[in-house]
């Protein structure tokens, strides 16, 4: 599309928006209009999120949060934050102090904090409708434009922004920069806070100052080699490739497309593109933006290999890179695959890299809402460690820069920004403040979605949707993850025939889904979309249930570490201020729910008791998410009909290796250690550290027995049936089938298989501790 037209179109907008401000201010609780619509529309896209104004939370910690930080944001002085602002571009600071910590005025990349603001101020304004908030952010670029058209004066060049000279830039052309400074990241921010400014408040005003801004990028880099940009790139630079793009399907002018695809980083792009895990060493909240641009751009251009590197990346940082609570890196860098037991330090889990990951997660989402996993990811990461990054302690809703996952962890406790301290009304302004202000602001932007006549359900926190384009009122009612049943109530005209897809989260099992009290017929298969198409009548009432029961995740590096799962929630334990220096020694077979009201539990750890509860709310005392589990007396399976014990073939450690049984050579693939979980327990090997499943989660008889990686699902589940003289028949969770013996083999290698409840002896084995 043409310059000249997407111009055109943004007076048309901008007509719009000027007709809806004339209808007069809103009240401090409603919310504000629709978002200003994008131009161009997104390719590939198959689900979509709802307006902010659409979704609004009710009593819940998520509201409580929310108010928290909406109090924080009607408290800040607009003076002090344009400080900066005005001292570059040579205007009167009038009379305000100073900010401290990261926006001092000698520190590098001063005026990062500022475009966080005014995302917040806006996001705020598009949920609650708080004109305090709307005027603050308005006043602000009203300021930011006056430093903006000073640039003759100051010596800058037309549309520049920032709180530090031009000349910085230069340096970083140059690969001379020394200070520290990371110049774009910082134009990133706010770039993106006009944005948003233009989208929820349509000031039009934000959109001139972000255009020249843009218009100014667009100069400097364009004058540069493409081995000078990459060269550049080696410098974090935030999501300059994200912001760009959304500006270009704003706007609908590829101008700025042209510009973002200049930020595609090759050096991380092409490893990605190919699948390669090349991670290990980088920091970390450098690279997740660029993914999030990746997607952007793939949403822009239709071009595969961007949705490749976004999906790629997305992968492997989840599947590779992440501890128990959902966030990832150590000291802000990532580590080698798979190393989480290594690095349980007092700086893990930056708090920008996981609210980066749920953005990327979301647009990943938006092309594939048919993958469960990725919102179950986005659960396990929103609900144990975003809900509980702020102090609830704090009027004000300060936020933690890590969290700790070291033994004797605490929140709020650590030297300056890099432990768990919490963030201050004007001496902090680290970027974790930033994105924790955007973070509790947009709670509720990912909890439901729809495509055409299809909602989708993915988040269980009390909440009403209006669902205006279909004249629809959706209120979820739940104490999850306290109680596991949620209600959804239709009212309004309920729009005639349309579907309900509802996450059946992969850490359930036994899921049901009833309407107005009557059981449906619908799969509800853990890691799925559970889908009710009907005609809908104002008042019916959807309820879900989904039975949470306590998994041990153990670390990726180490099976003999493991986290404690309830269903979504991560347990911690609670050590008041007694310091820990190694992680305790779990007796898993201990753990305990101690009261139905609320989740609080009970295990022995080091031979003591101590108190269990939901990692979110661990404040005021020390922790730990992590435990010792390798103290589990291990046992072995003798099958009664042979006499052998059930081992590994030629003691394989690998995925897929066959169980089968051996003469008691004791042999460590021999032991198994026996991990509750919930009503049933799995074996995990003690030489391997894979857990018994079934080839395929297979339901059939004779499928294979076999080894892998502790992923969770349902056919690594067994229930021990006592059988009263000293056997037990093992049967499988997923199946049904039991734990036997091919043929009823009495010879070593004999393979081990599932089958039907026969009653013959290689159904039944002897559980013997290995002393």
């Amino acid at each position: 599309m043409s310059s000249h037209v997407s111009r055109r179109r943004i007076l048309q907008i901008a007509g719009a928006t000027a007709a809806a401000s004339a209808a007069g201010p809103l009240l401090g609780g409603s919310p504000a209009q629709a978002a200003i619509p994008p131009v161009r529309a997104d390719i590939g896209v198959r689900a979509q999120g709802f307006d902010l104004g659409q979704v609004r939370l009710t009593a819940s910690r998520w509201l409580d949060n929310q108010e928290r930080t909406r109090s924080y944001l009607r408290f800040v002085d607009v003076d002090r934050l344009l400080y900066n602002f005005r001292a570059n571009h040579r205007l009167s600071t009038n009379g305000a102090a100073a900010t401290g910590g990261w926006d001092a005025p000698d520190f590098p990349f001063r005026t990062h904090v500022q475009g966080h603001f005014l995302t917040a101020w806006a996001q705020l304004y598009a949920v609650t409708g708080d004109t305090v908030c709307r005027d603050k952010a308005v006043r602000m670029v009203a300021e930011l434009a006056r430093c903006q058209a000073n640039n003759a004066n100051a010596g800058f060049g037309a549309g520049y922004l920032s709180g530090y000279p031009e000349s910085d830039f230069t340096a970083l052309e140059a690969r001379t920069l020394t200070n520290g400074n990371v110049p774009y990241y910082t134009i990133h921010k706010t770039m993106a806070g006009l944005l948003d400014v233009w989208r929820h408040i349509g000031s039009t005003q934000a959109r001139d100052v972000l255009l020249a801004l843009a218009g100014w990028v667009d100069t400097r880099t364009g004058r540069l080699s493409r081995s000078q940009m990459q060269a550049m790139l080696e410098t974090e630079f935030g999501g300059m490739n994200a912001v760009l793009t959304d500006l270009c399907q704003q706007t609908g002018d590829t101008r700025w497309l042209t510009v973002a695809q200049r930020f595609d980083h090759a050096a991380v792009f092409d490893p990605l593109a190919a699948g390669q895990d090349r991670l290990n060493g980088l920091h970390a909240n450098t690279q997740v933006p660029k993914w999030i641009g990746a997607v952007r751009e793939y949403k822009a251009t239709g071009t595969t290999r961007y949705r490749d590197i976004s999906t790629h990346a997305w992968n492997l940082c989840v599947g590779a890179h992440t501890y128990a609570i959902g966030g990832n890196s150590q000291a802000e860098h990532f580590r080698a695959p798979n190393a989480i037991a290594s690095y349980l330090n007092q700086d893990t889990c930056e708090s920008c890299n996981t609210f980066n990951m749920l953005a990327l997660t979301r647009e990943l989402f938006t092309l594939d809402p048919d993958r469960a996993a990725l919102f179950d990811f986005y659960e396990q990461a929103w609900l144990n460690q975003m809900i509980g990054q702020q102090n609830p302690a704090d009027s004000h809703g300060h936020v933690t820069y890590f969290t700790p996952l070291n033994p004797g962890g605490r929140r709020g406790v650590g030297p300056a920004w890099g432990g768990g301290t919490w963030s201050t009304d004007y001496t902090t302004f680290w970027c974790c403040q930033g994105t924790g202000l955007e973070m509790h602001t947009r709670l509720m932007d990912s909890v439901y979605f729809h495509s055409g006549t299809t909602l989708t359900v993915n988040l269980f926190v009390p909440s009403v949707l209006t669902w205006s384009q279909r004249g629809i009122t959706v209120t979820q009612t739940t104490d999850h993850p306290t109680g596991d049943t949620t209600t959804l109530r239709v009212t309004g005209s309920a729009g005639g025939t349309w579907a309900m897809r509802i996450r059946i989260p992969g850490w359930t099992s036994g899921a049901t889904v009833s309407v107005n009290g009557v059981a449906q017929n619908i799969a509800t298969t853990p890691g799925s979309y559970a889908t009710l198409s009907r005609a809908w009548t104002t008042g019916d009432t959807v309820t879900v249930r989904l039975p949470m029961r306590v998994v041990m995740r153990a670390a990726n590096d180490d099976p003999g570490v493991a986290a404690i799962t309830y269903g979504p929630v991560v347990l911690s334990g609670d050590y008041g201020n007694t310091a820990l220096n190694s992680l305790p020694s779990l007796d898993t077979s201990s753990i305990r729910r101690t009261s139905t009201a609320t989740l609080a539990f009970t295990a022995t750890a080091g031979g003591s008791t101590v108190g269990l509860g939901p990692f979110h709310d661990a404040h005021g005392h020390n922790y730990t998410v992590y435990w010792n589990t390798s103290g589990t007396t291990p046992v072995r399976l003798a099958n009664a009909g042979s006499g052998l014990v059930l081992g590994i073939q030629d003691m394989s450690t690998a995925d897929g290796g066959r169980a089968l049984q051996w003469t008691d050579s004791g042999t460590a693939d021999h032991d198994w250690e026996m991990l509750p979980d919930g009503d049933a327990f799995r074996f995990r090997n003690v030489h391997s550290g894979k857990v018994l499943g079934v080839r395929d989660m297979s339901t059939a008889d004779g499928a294979t027995v076999l080894q892998w990686s502790d992923n969770g699902t349902a056919d690594h589940r067994w229930i021990l049936l006592d059988q009263g003289d000293g056997t037990h028949k093992i049967r499988n969770v997923h199946s049904g089938k039991l734990l036997a013996v091919e043929n009823g083999s009495t010879a070593l290698g004999a393979f081990a298989v599932q089958d039907r409840d026969d009653g013959t002896a290689d159904n039944r084995w002897r559980i013997v501790r290995n002393p």
